[in-house]
């Protein structure tokens, strides 16, 4: 591998990151990718020819996951299919259904937290707005667009330690009542005014007044938008649409991050960034298919690679990796009656990032298995099965990566210390697939801000695309039941 290479796939990776900051556009992002690849869009709701030797393809389901494969110029039926899994989803704030609220003379927002956030680092941030929102068309149709709102809108700020000083040493709030952002003023924001003045205004006998009324906005079964959001927000958000706030049917948005991701260090070794976990498995996933389609012509296998939502609250959903998703779209990529011959010759890569050592926190890590950052993609062990390495995938890994000079390193929790997990064990248990769980180390996971390495990103691009062309023919020598 040349070093020179390292910074740039990092930048491309970071300008990644930062269209990416919801998993809707972490799929549309991969999209571009393969569409100027020269992938070809599937629908899950067509018929689908037989995919053709030598062809590439991408199916997607809920604008969130996302599979894409290529097929061998020399498969033949029963041979293996190689997998790179991930996800894309991260913790984080989403706004709740009705989220207006006042307090203060401030307007805030309503937010619902997302999977296992460490949610103090989501205090006094510059934070924003972005997600998928449907609106009907001109033609009457109910149509997602996607927005992201590139400004400052919202801050969860801090109290002074003045008025709190127990939170000199520890930082412990109420996620309910402490966890909601400021999004403007009641005194400067024109539609509170004005909905004060109409309050003011509104009659008050007993037959008038408000409180025992019903808007017809109130009789709808579930309200409007602008009725269950700030006006302001609504407004904004319809701009970004370019339509109307009428047009506005539903939404589902999260807080990201404003601050971009970048790389950073003395050296220029770090990225610091939202989002490592796990998008930098899915931008490495797709670059390692794409590079490894130089020799698709001689490629005896079906390399694929699918990128989940909802892995970090579970991935059970439709569109999660507990769901029927590559399931599916496998039995539709290989004769029904060689499948669990095409299970028994396939290997999955589940990549999720790592836990690199911690400078100031060694004492939380097994005394042997401590990998570094930029020291390489990390093989990730569990005796009770949070990850699904066993050593025959290890020996397969060694090769893979012996073959593309990629360093590996190992990580196992300390007894005294509860462990992770990955989509990796899902899918093994689910189609009786061998499985690896790699990924690559960082600081700070599930922080607003986290911190990997800018070498480490073309490593795993590296991995994945020497699995992609070598963990057939190497598989076939590894024995482990009968023959091999």
């Amino acid at each position: 591998m040349s070093e020179s290479r390292s910074l740039p796939y990092a930048q491309e990776f970071v300008d990644y990151v930062n269209a990416s900051p919801t998993p809707y556009h972490a799929v549309k992002n991969v999209k571009t990718y393969l569409l100027d690849a020269g992938f070809v869009e599937l629908r899950e709701n067509a018929k689908w020819d037989k995919p053709a030797n030598s062809g590439k393809y991408f199916v997607t389901r809920n604008g969130s996951s996302l599979i894409a494969f290529t097929v061998g110029g020399k498969y033949e039926t029963g041979n293996g299919v190689g997998i790179v899994g991930a996800h894309t989803d991260s913790p984080c704030l989403r706004i709740k259904p009705i989220s207006k609220k006042t307090s203060e003379g401030f307007i805030q927002v309503g937010v619902e937290q997302y999977g296992g956030l460490i949610a103090h680092s989501w205090f006094d941030r510059d934070l924003s707005i972005a997600g998928r929102v449907y609106v009907t068309d001109s033609e009457g149709n109910y149509v997602p667009k996607l927005i992201k709102i590139d400004k400052p809108l919202l801050r969860i700020p801090t109290l002074a330690i003045h008025l709190d000083r127990s939170v000199k040493d520890k930082f412990e709030f109420n996620k309910e009542t402490k966890l909601i952002p400021i999004a403007g003023q009641i005194a400067l924001d024109k539609n509170e005014l004005k909905n004060e003045k109409t309050k003011k205004d509104a009659a008050h006998s007993c037959a008038d007044d408000p409180a025992l009324q019903m808007s017809p906005e109130q009789f709808e079964s579930v309200q409007s938008v602008i009725t269950r959001h700030n006006e302001s927000l609504v407004e904004l958000i319809a701009k970004e649409c370019g339509v109307e706030p009428k047009q506005i049917e539903d939404f589902e948005l999260v807080l990201f991050d404003h601050q971009k991701s970048t790389i950073g260090g003395l050296n220029e070794e770090f990225i610091f960034s939202p989002r490592l976990d796990n998008l930098t498995s899915c931008f490495c996933a797709t670059k390692g298919l794409i590079d490894s389609t130089k020799g698709l012509s001689d490629q005896e296998t079906i390399q694929l690679i699918s990128l989940f939502d909802h892995e970090e609250i579970g991935s059970v959903s439709a569109q999660g990796a507990d769901s029927t998703f590559l399931p599916d779209t496998l039995y539709r990529l290989v004769d029904f009656a060689s499948f669990h011959q095409v299970m028994a010759n396939s290997f999955l890569l589940s990549s999720d990032m790592a836990h690199g050592v911690h400078p100031n926190y060694g004492e939380n890590y097994e005394a042997s298995n401590r990998p570094h950052v930029n020291k390489g993609p990390v093989i990730k062990i569990n005796a009770n099965q949070r990850y699904a390495t066993n050593s025959p995938g290890i020996v397969l890994l060694k090769k893979c990566a012996e073959l593309a000079k990629v360093p590996l390193q190992l990580f196992v929790v300390r007894n005294d210390s509860p462990c992770g997990s990955t989509i990796g064990p899902i899918l093994s248990a689910k189609l009786g697939i061998r499985t690896l769980d790699l990924g690559n180390p960082q600081l700070s996971m599930h922080s607003i801000r986290e911190t990997g390495g800018t070498y480490d990103v073309v490593r795993l691009c590296d991995l994945f695309e020497s699995f992609f062309n070598n963990y057939y023919n190497i598989s076939t020598k590894i024995q482990c039941d009968g023959a091999n």
